[in-house]
Formats: C-alpha cells, sequence, structure tokens
C-alpha cells in the first residue's frame, strides 16, 4: 500500500453512520447496506442543504471502497458552493486514497487557495513530496517560519519524505531524526527513517528502529511488517514469517503483509 496513503486520516468528515449489527449472512449483508444507501439518498431528497447528510453518504461510500460514487458525492458538495474549501480537501482525500494522485494534489491546490488551513497545505506538501516537486520544501519552509502554526514536526517529516523520495536517504534520516526528538512516539518518522535504511541495506539497522517504535505503540502493524522485510533480507525466515503473521493480526486487510507471507511460504 502507498505509505502516504496509510499515513493520511480524513480527519474533515464527521462520522456519524450507525453501526450495523453483525450478521453472518451475506444476502442479508448487502440487503441492510442497500436499505442505508437508499434511506441516505432519500434523506438527501428532504434535505437538500444538509451537508451532513451528504458527508455521511460520501462515508458510506468510502467505507465501501466506492470511491467513484464518493467522489460523484463530493463534486454535488462543490456545485453547491465552489468557494467551500473543506470540500475541496474530502474530494482531494478520496483521489489521495484511491491512488489519483494527480487529482489529490488539483483538488489539493483549490483547497488551499480557497482556505489557509494548514492541514490542507500539510496534505498538499506530503503528495508533492512523493512527486519529487521541491514546492513541498517550499511549503516545509515556510511552516518553520511561522511557528504558531504549530505544525513544526509536521513540516520536517515533509523535509524528510522529499529528500527520502529523492534519493537523499541521509539527508532524510537526519529529519525523521529530529521528528521523533520532538515527538518519541511519531510512528510515522520510525517507519521512514527505516525504510531509509532499508534502502541503504542496513536491515540490522532498520530492524532495531523499528523495535524500538514497537516498544512504543505495539500496535504498529507497518513496523512488523517491514521487520518481517528486513529479516528476510537478514535470511531470518522463521523471524519474517512471524512479523508478517503480527501484521496481519493487527490488519486483516494488509495486503502486502498477506502478500509477503504467501510469498516467503511459498519459498
Amino acid at each position: 500500500m502507498n505509505r502516504l496513503i496509510r499515513s493520511a486520516s480524513f480527519l474533515c468528515l464527521l462520522f456519524v453512520i450507525a453501526l450495523l449489527s453483525c450478521n453472518n449472512d451475506d444476502n442479508n449483508s448487502t440487503k441492510t447496506n442497500s436499505n442505508k444507501e437508499e434511506q441516505l439518498r432519500k434523506q438527501i431528497e428532504q434535505f437538500p442543504d444538509s451537508l451532513l447528510l451528504r458527508q455521511t453518504l460520501i462515508q458510506y461510500y468510502r467505507d465501501a471502497n466506492a470511491y467513484d460514487k464518493a467522489i460523484e458525492e463530493a463534486n454535488k458538495l462543490i456545485a453547491k458552493d465552489s468557494l467551500n474549501g473543506y470540500s475541496w480537501n474530502i474530494k482531494a482525500t478520496l483521489y489521495f486514497e484511491n491512488d489519483d494522485t494527480l487529482n489529490a494534489i488539483h483538488a489539493f491546490e483549490k483547497a488551499t487557495q480557497l482556505s489557509n488551513n494548514p492541514e490542507y497545505l500539510l496534505s498538499l506538501a506530503s503528495l508533492y513530496a512523493k512527486t519529487k516537486n521541491i514546492i513541498a520544501i517550499a511549503i516545509a519552509d515556510s511552516l518553520l517560519h511561522h511557528p504558531e502554526t504549530g505544525k513544526q514536526s509536521e513540516a520536517l517529516f515533509i523535509k524528510g519524505l522529499y529528500y527520502s523520495y529523492t534519493g537523499d536517504k541521509l539527508k532524510a534520516i537526519d529529519y525523521f531524526d529530529q521528528c521523533i526528538a520532538l515527538h518519541y512516539n511519531d510512528m510515522p518518522s520510525y517507519r521512514e527513517k527505516a525504510i531509509c535504511l532499508y534502502d541503504l541495506k542496513k536491515y540490522n539497522d532498520a530492524l532495531q528502529v523499528l523495535k524500538q517504535a514497537v516498544t512504543i505503540d505495539v500496535g504498529f502493524d507497518e513496523a512488523y511488517y517491514w521487520m518481517g522485510r528486513c529479516d528476510e533480507k537478514l535470511d531470518n525466515k522463521n523471524d519474517a514469517i512471524k512479523n508478517y503473521q503480527m501484521a496481519l493480526q493487527l490488519d486483516k486487510n494488509f495486503v502486502e503483509a498477506q502478500d509477503a507471507l504467501d510469498s516467503i511460504n511459498s519459498k
């Protein structure tokens, strides 16, 4: 999975969907989901100006991985008010999660033009870093020069991402270390530092970073996945299997961990 995507959160949506009761019957489950969608659409017809109801429907489609439908609903929000940066941020996040980087960048650019919310700017800068766009550094520096935003750690992280993606792993590690120095429980920085060390073929060093991370957060699934990757490189097959299994125990939908486990078991 795209590691930025895993790190991204959908902060702007209000999650008000009621929890569906557990039902092992697939047909009943499908019927229940269909009824939920129908109810939401009827409510929107009754209250067409309700932002909350439209967001709830978007979240419903997002949970079902129906991103085309979710984006269609986001476009309806924008059609009602094209100057609402919040709606553009929702659309951008949906594109981001659906691996459509170019459209996500465009939508985040619109969001930042319409709102001075630093969260939107950080999301845009992260994608710029991923696409090796030097503007990511300019955004990060602007945030560092304005401590009142309270985004110093995030800005340092973006600089680390940029240098990691552009191949300067040692410089990237320095920025991730600065993030960890500011917040010892900054799990993404541990992960990214370990990935840099992995790319430098320093597998034992990467393992130590990841082990430190899981002593802080035992539920950090990505750490176990990358520990497995390191163990494979070090010919520690049994340890690799255990770490992939732990990653899957924490996240049963961790596709990369399942693929890695299947691959190592087939050898």
